[in-house]
């Protein structure tokens, strides 16, 4: 019998949405590592995200828990190591913790859990992103021009950043003893997030693509739903591509799909290089995904497919090779995960979800429940996803809800939320019951903007909040960063 795995490594990527792998079935994109890991081990066709922005995101995923039970409800909410992480759960148990990259965190100064922070991108002057606060009296969001300004090829301080991380995980690993203590290791890349400027030897790839079109990508009426139209205007992404720049945004993403795989491949050599690839579990996810124009959305805050679904790969010892699994999974399953691998039983007390390990070894269970909110910028009111069988709920609070039938309409083009068909009716007031048997929207809603109007007023109210209104969280120097660069014309 296969031996259980005696160390974690989770590898992170930022803005990675789930279709955008060769093993999901894309037809453009190449990922030829992360491919041949799935080839190796299990694949979650239906993972999401505990909210559909960094740092709410990132924490959910350091304790197990919904953003609305640990509160880090925004950007300028970010984990600064409470409530307990998996990771001081991994690190009581006797185990080394290394993290290399992007944490998004509050800083090192807080204790995250780690053993060592290897070149920490944390929320920018601990503060994060204050203008997301102004929920209820939001300005002008300029920076979304920058998305749409910054497209094509070259060099950019994130493409730096991620070559410099994967070095220091390479040289950790050709050093890191096996006879040793356990290890777990927390490697996070910040590609593919924009700006959606990539190396050139990665976009020729999709020199000759044919790039497909975002889904409902011409119609230029505005979201029907009015909390979507909300956020329609704060994130006009969309306004700001000239005719052509559509695909060209698109194709630099994928491009900076491969080149991030490239990284993972690399430390997935490390790995086998060391030695330690049989000891080891290996999960792959990220923290988001990226809207790419679908439904004319850009990044990420909406709870539609393309923002909230995450890919999600295990491998490793007792895993079986070449599966895939329907039973919905979350971000928050990961904190289980570690804590079972590691023998920490308690910690996992609890918790809402349950370890991949089991859900990989499991039958499907598609009656499963998992949850994403958010209550960050440009938003009016909290809104909550609840996903489960082939149903999408999602509940604005104080506005109308949308369903979703994702087997029937896979590109959530035929929002079911006011039909008064029998079936649809039911499965909205299921969509509901499942979401108040986890939290009162509400309730939850209410306490986001009361925080929120606190954390206003310790920052300086208003004004000051405005001044941190940047497009994307600066990168740490490495000491071989690039300006951002925009080399084709594009």
């Amino acid at each position: 019998m296969t031996k259980a795995a005696r160390n974690l490594l989770v590898i992170m990527a930022d803005e990675h949405r789930r279709d955008a792998m060769g093993c999901m079935g894309h037809g453009v994109v190449k990922t030829p590592n992360l491919d041949a890991l799935a080839a190796r081990g299990t694949v979650f066709d239906n993972a999401y995200t505990p909210s559909p922005i960094c740092v709410p995101a990132r924490a959910a995923l350091a304790t197990g828990q919904y953003v609305h039970r640990t509160g880090n409800w925004d950007s300028a909410a970010p984990y600064d190591g409470h409530p307990k992480s998996w990771m001081h759960a991994v690190r009581d148990s006797g185990a080394e913790t290394f993290s290399f990259g992007k944490l998004h965190f509050r800083g090192t100064s807080d204790d995250n859990g780690f053993t060592r922070e290897v070149l920490p991108m944390h929320v920018h002057e601990g503060r994060g992103w204050t203008v997301g606060l102004l929920r209820e009296e939001p300005p002008q969001y300029d920076a979304t021009q920058g998305l749409a300004a910054d497209v094509g090829a070259g060099e950019t301080e994130y493409s730096a950043y991620d070559r410099a991380v994967t070095r220091q995980v390479e040289s950790w690993l050709a050093s890191c003893d096996s006879t040793t203590k356990p290890w777990a290791a927390f490697v996070s890349l910040v590609t593919p997030h924009y700006p959606l400027c990539a190396p050139q030897e990665f976009l020729d790839l999709y020199d000759d693509a044919e790039i497909p079109e975002p889904i409902g990508h011409g119609d230029t009426a505005a979201p029907d739903h009015p909390e979507l139209a909300h956020l329609a205007e704060f994130y006009d992404y969309a306004r700001h591509f000239e005719p052509d720049g559509v695909s060209k945004a698109q194709a630099a993403y994928f491009a900076l799909v491969s080149f991030m795989d490239d990284c993972v491949g690399r430390v997935l050599a490390a790995l086998r290089t060391s030695g330690q690839e049989d000891d080891t579990l290996i999960v792959y996810v990220s923290d988001h995904g990226e809207m790419l124009g679908d439904h004319g959305f850009w990044t990420k805050s909406v709870m539609f497919e393309g923002s909230v679904g995450v890919p999600m790969i295990l491998a490793g010892p007792q895993i079986p090779a070449g599966h895939r699994v329907q039973t919905p999974a979350s971000l928050v399953d990961i904190a289980p995960t570690a804590a079972g691998l590691f023998g920490d039983t308690a910690f996992q007390d609890g918790l809402p979800g349950e370890s991949l390990v089991d859900l990989a070894g499991a039958p499907d269970r598609p009656d499963r429940t998992v949850l994403s909110e958010y209550h960050d910028g440009g938003s009016s009111t909290g809104s909550f996803m609840v996903r489960w069988d082939r149903w999408k709920y999602i509940h604005y609070a104080g506005m109308r809800p949308q369903l979703f039938d994702l087997v029937a309409d896979p590109c959530e083009c035929c929002d079911l939320g006011e039909s008064s068909q029998a079936e649809y009716v039911t499965a909205r007031d299921e969509g509901l019951r499942r979401l108040t048997d986890i939290c009162d929207p509400e309730s939850v809603n209410h306490s986001a903007f009361q925080d929120q109007r606190r954390r206003i007023a310790e920052l300086g109210g208003p004004e000051a909040c405005r001044a941190q209104a940047f497009g994307h969280t600066p990168a740490p120097q490495t000491g071989d960063a690039h300006p951002l660069a925009n080399n084709s014309g594009g």
